[in-house]
């Protein structure tokens, strides 16, 4: 199965599968979202913003997500690991309110004192580099639905089957270009997937809008 060279090429054909929206808004999830979502929407001639999520971890062992935040939207977790773990929404309000700064600190970053487009009636291309557990990508298409648009695409490259199958509920479409039988983590789907910094980003953004 073929490999993206990096996220501008996996980008430049995502945008061919979406080439026939209609006037969107195309949202990136920071931050490998972002160089993804560059060439799409040139591709589209559309507007591009971020929309910021954040992992809410398991206390003491942030790297095990139990649910995810997006900026606009309420906490969504992941109820069965929670039950698993004996842990409840509540037993992990710090961590939520901890995430909740990182994610306004990373909006003030992202965005300064700009607000998202509007997105009430437009289409909306939700963009990231790929889906593991989905839990980011979930709770930011649960944000973007309160802001009554009139279409949501989940657009990305790769994704795990199981993932994608669960997320298509949660928008009216979702584009994947690969859903590999043996996936294991987004990166190895990448010939080059460098960790990107918010610095990273920000010239990103100001690349697109040159």
């Amino acid at each position: 199965m073929m490999l993206f060279a990096d996220r501008a090429e996996a980008g430049a054909l995502l945008a061919e599968r979406l080439r026939d929206a209609h006037d969107p808004v195309v949202l990136a999830l920071p931050r490998g979202g972002v160089a993804v979502a560059v060439p799409v929407a040139r591709r589209l001639g559309a507007v591009l913003d971020v929309l910021v999520t954040r992992k809410i971890g398991y206390p003491g062992q942030p790297e095990l997500g139990v649910g995810a935040i997006a900026e606009g939207g309420e906490p969504v977790f992941d109820l069965t690991l929670l039950r698993r773990l004996g842990l409840t929404p509540e037993s992990v309000s710090d961590v939520v309110a901890q995430e909740r700064r990182e994610l306004a600190r990373r909006v003030r970053v992202y965005r300064g004192e700009r607000l998202l487009p509007t997105l009430r009636g437009r289409e909306v291309i939700v963009v990231d580099d790929g889906l593991a557990t989905g839990g980011t990508a979930r709770a930011a298409l649960r944000a973007v639905a309160t802001a009554k648009p009139a279409r949501v695409t989940l657009a990305v490259p790769v994704g795990a089957r199981d993932t994608v199958a669960s997320l298509r509920e949660e928008a009216d479409e979702a584009e994947v270009l690969l859903t590999p039988a043996d996936f294991r983590a987004v990166g190895q789907w990448y010939e080059r997937f460098d960790q990107l910094s918010d610095d990273d980003v920000l010239e990103l953004l100001r690349e697109a809008r040159s």
